[in-house]
């Protein structure tokens, strides 16, 4: 009866303790959203909802619309079976995933641990001895006893009390850094999905660039056929020869580079979907094979600090620097700790557990930092700092989230006008280069005309595959500079999910 009321009265003593250091204020600031930027357009004039177009391929107008939701596949606008193949493959084996993945666990693990500390700590212990005494010191309790057996068996309880909030605010900080390392999921996501696109579209510009250089080539050696003719003739000069022959040797030695770099977009392919470079690759892109989007979504600003995983992960770090502080503040201040102990000791196990042997102990900390050199004073000071820093990072990345909208747009509009420029100056140097030809099988025209007329249209038409790619890249910028619709992808409801146990 006597254990009974003693096991109670631990009990209501530790469940006022609990329900006192609940009821505790949380010093520190409590954290506030940063208000959303105010500005409605990204350029101080009015940007064209519509770019220019072209007839040629990849030539559409596209569209600006600020109604249009940002898909949570939107590399599926390209319409490429390949592409759509090849980014769920890297979604399913990239390492940079994988590891993002198991940091959001780590960090959310990180959370859960420090929420233990809500709840009082509780071991339980048992310690036999057999011990021998000297004959001087023995107990006459003990019957004088030298020599005997104590077995002790306990349950032992400490908790400290969250009076100040430092263990809410600590959890606090925690949750948002597991929040944040959220975003940097979202973040590498999008960062691999638009690597995947745009080394595809790399890859298609330099397959064009290489077949168009074999055509140059041999559109070269045709020429170098017939002036070599004309020279047996007595009609063209040795040095007519040698520049030709100097001409069709660049555009030569212009392809090795152009291989390099495609070998080298085929490994980083591999890299980015999990596979050494020698494991091959079935999906091969041209600009043919991709299809330009003509509808382009535009969000708001106040939406972009909403939309972008970078922009999120930067606030979540400014909520965990603002709850750091109220750490720092509750740490100078009185901390209080319960140690309760209920056990048995006894001579016999037989006995171990009878109300004689029965003992129990309550007792409280009371800890105030009188003197540390200043230790404590500065941290807080430095976890302000931080917070400021924090603040002005935050900042910095909202700045930056527009700009890159901003210049997303720009491309947008200027390469699309570079593209009509390119198809007219390529169709203008064709025509005049197919003139050209017939001239020179006629005489009519100096070797160093039909020279120029020649290397004018190489690069024109070399100008216009990179302008044509351009494009592509240009709608891939936009939809990461716009989040790229994370928020709408199948599987983002269950990485949400893994913040909860």
């Amino acid at each position: 009866m006597i254990q009974t009321k003693r096991r109670h009265s631990l009990h209501t003593t530790l469940a006022l303790a609990v329900a006192l250091a609940l009821s505790g204020c949380a010093v520190g600031p409590d954290y506030k959203r940063p208000p959303a930027p105010q500005a409605q357009t990204y350029s101080p004039t009015p940007m064209a909802s519509d770019t220019a177009s072209t007839a040629g391929p990849g030539g559409e107008s596209q569209h600006v619309l600020a109604s249009m939701d940002i898909p949570g596949q939107w590399w599926t606008l390209f319409h490429s079976e390949s592409l759509n193949g090849l980014i769920d493959d890297a979604l399913k084996h990239n390492a940079d995933i994988e590891a993002a993945h198991a940091s959001l666990q780590a960090a959310w693990e990180s959370v859960y641990a420090q929420r233990g500390a809500y709840f009082p700590t509780v071991n339980a212990s048992a310690n036999p001895t057999r011990q021998d005494v000297a004959n001087d010191v023995a107990s006459g309790v003990a019957s004088n006893a030298d020599l005997y057996t104590l077995t002790t068996a306990q349950v032992s309880v400490s908790y400290v009390l969250d009076i100040w909030g430092a263990n809410r605010r600590q959890v606090e900080s925690l949750a948002a850094q597991a929040n944040a390392q959220r975003f940097q999921l979202e973040a590498a996501y999008l960062s691999l999905t638009s690597n995947v696109v745009n080394t595809a579209i790399q890859e298609a510009s330099l397959r064009a660039q290489i077949e168009l250089t074999h055509k140059i080539i041999d559109e070269q050696e045709k020429i170098l056929a017939t002036l070599q003719r004309q020279q047996a003739l007595g009609d063209v000069s040795d040095a007519a020869i040698a520049a030709q022959v100097a001409t069709l040797e660049q555009s030569r030695a212009s392809l090795p580079p152009l291989d390099k770099q495609l070998a080298q977009q085929r490994d980083l392919l591999a890299t980015l979907t999990g596979r050494t470079p020698d494991q091959r690759i079935d999906a091969q892109f041209d600009l043919d094979g991709l299809q330009l989007p003509t509808q382009l979504p535009l969000s708001l600003p106040a939406q972009l600090v909403e939309q972008r995983p970078d922009v999120r992960a930067s606030e979540e770090q400014l909520h965990a620097a603002s709850a750091q502080v109220g750490v720092a503040i509750a740490n100078r201040l009185p901390n209080v700790q319960i140690n309760a102990s209920l056990g048995s000791a006894s001579e016999r196990t037989s006995q171990l557990f009878t109300a004689a042997s029965g003992f129990w102990a309550v007792g409280a900390t009371v800890t105030q930092p009188l003197f540390d050199g200043g230790a404590l004073k500065h941290k807080q000071r430095g976890a302000e700092a931080t917070y400021r820093q924090a603040a002005a990072q935050y900042r910095s990345t909202v700045l930056g989230a527009v700009q890159n909208v901003a210049d997303s747009l720009h491309a947008i509009d200027a390469d699309a006008r570079t593209l009509v420029a390119a198809e007219r100056a390529e169709q203008a140097a064709s025509h005049s280069l197919d003139i050209a030809r017939r001239q020179l099988a006629l005489g009519d025209i100096s070797e160093s005309a039909m020279l120029n007329a020649q290397l004018t249209w190489q690069q024109t038409a070399l100008s216009l595959v990179q302008a044509r790619a351009a494009r592509y890249a240009d709608t891939v910028a936009l939809f990461q500079s716009l989040g790229g619709g994370w928020w709408h992808r199948q599987d983002a409801g269950n990485v949400a999910e893994a913040k909860s146990p």
